[in-house]
């Protein structure tokens, strides 16, 4: 194996990169720093660990503009997406810096003295980052890892590594300790396999398919190590009669083709109630075609490539024998460029059931709210999903029914830095973001104070 990847703008197809492929003597040279950095930084009091991470968010918001550039050409990131996403990561440092001062045990009453609660760091976090949104997945790991005392390794994705060596760079630019935050390139053979096996690992954070997913939480397991999982999906976005379908159908492409459907989150399965089906793909048709695919710096530009040659074939793979009801359109010539395709589709259908991770939306009627949920709960994923009524008592009936970690009504809002995020069933384990998610980056320790 090379010592070296080399890196592919996904916009023309061209390599304009090499950077180093860490062996496993590397990766325990950064863990065995980490250890070392994390029992200085979880010795600080806590209000110098949220100055550090203030500073940290400062930083990154001086590099937005760098940060985002990296992306558009790394990625395929249309350059708005990755302005946003880079601010993102600021906004996530500057949340969690609360954090560490907020970190608050418990006084439990009990017979014969006081029984205190703290919450300790785990020590050493591996985080495994996709590529598909390389920034801010790492800042939903990092960044409450670290406001909770411990020291983080993070491998990047190989397609897609440069936004998260620069994160590293600038963290040490911003003053957090040397060793305290590091990013390992390389391959998840080595990097990510030795953040399971390592013992001073002693937590792991992987975000990627629910096969890689599944195998890294047996690892776990063996060690008796703790995981957070966000795998696959095959979210529903569910529209009933009574919504408004212009907004419905005008608002449908992004949520299926943004970063061009290269997210767990897409909405890639169109349920449609039977009485208005015939309409809203009338209403569905133009705003399809109306999504502007073509080169990511353009700031008019919904959306870029696929991310390499091979998902562009994989894609392409779940079209074989579909039945394609109307396509967008896309550049010819280099780069990894793919149309916004709507399939209509049965419920058994491979489509219908397997993640596509690409812009590629199955439609299905259906006929009333039982219906509709059970065509929504019909996959082993449960990630996402919308739901557009006019109707709040369907509203709730329905939210309630999906079983899914995160749902939005009248819109297709998935992540929220203040708001949990996870998923169900296939869709993975625990929980990021959020008021708590720092807490999970502990452990609870119990003391009894005898006072008789």
């Amino acid at each position: 194996m090379s010592d070296t990847i080399t890196l592919v703008n996904p916009a023309t197809g061209r390599a304009f990169r090499e950077i180093p492929r860490a062996g496993l003597a590397e990766v325990d040279a950064a863990i065995a720093g980490a250890v070392t950095a994390q029992r200085g930084w979880a010795a600080l009091a806590p209000v110098a660990r949220a100055d550090a991470l203030r500073a940290f968010a400062r930083v990154v918001e001086e590099h937005v503009d760098e940060l985002a550039a990296l992306e558009v050409e790394n990625s395929g990131h249309p350059i708005g997406s990755a302005r946003w996403e880079a601010a993102h990561v600021a906004q996530v440092l500057n949340y969690y810096a609360a954090a560490p001062e907020r970190l608050i045990g418990q006084q439990i009453p009990v017979a014969g003295g006081l029984d205190v609660t703290f919450h300790e760091p785990y020590g050493v976090v591996g985080i495994i980052v996709p590529w598909n949104f390389p920034m801010t997945i790492a800042s939903w790991g990092f960044a409450p890892a670290l406001a909770a005392g411990n020291a983080v390794v993070l491998k990047p994705a190989e397609l897609t590594p440069l936004t998260a060596v620069r994160l590293g760079e600038l963290a040490l630019e911003a003053g957090l300790p040397d060793g305290l935050f590091q990013v390992v390139t390389g391959s998840g053979s080595v990097v990510g396999q030795r953040f399971v096996s390592h013992p001073d690992v002693r937590k792991v954070v992987f975000t990627g398919s629910t096969e890689v997913g599944t195998d890294v939480a047996a690892g776990c397991a063996r060690m008796l190590k703790p995981v957070t999982l966000e795998l696959g999906g095959k979210s529903a976005n569910i529209v009933f009669a009574d919504a408004d379908l212009e907004r419905a159908a005008a608002s449908a492409p992004g949520s299926v083709f943004d970063n061009a459907g290269q997210d767990c989150c897409a909405r890639s399965r169109l349920l449609v109630e039977r009485s208005v089906y015939d309409r809203f793909l009338e209403l569905l048709e133009p705003a399809v075609q109306a999504w502007r695919v073509g080169d990511p710096a353009s700031p008019d530009t919904d959306m870029g490539p696929l991310i390499s040659a091979s998902h562009r074939d994989t894609v392409a793979g779940f079209l074989d024998g579909a039945d394609v009801a109307f396509r967008g359109a896309a550049p010819t010539g280099d780069g990894f460029w793919f149309a916004p395709t709507v399939v209509l589709a049965s419920p058994g259908d491979r489509i219908a059931q397997d993640e596509v991770f690409g812009p590629v939306v199955a439609v299905l009627p259906f006929d009333d709210e039982a219906d509709a949920i059970r065509l929504a709960n019909d996959t082993i994923y449960g990630l996402a999903g919308s739901l557009w009524t006019e109707n709040l008592g369907r509203a709730v009936r329905v939210a309630r029914g999906v079983k899914s970690g995160v749902l939005s009504v009248n819109s297709h809002s998935s992540v929220r830095y203040a708001t949990p995020f996870g998923g169900m069933k296939a869709s993975g384990l625990g929980r990021e973001l959020g008021p708590d998610a720092a807490e999970h980056f502990t452990e609870t320790k119990n003391v009894f104070f005898a006072t008789d």
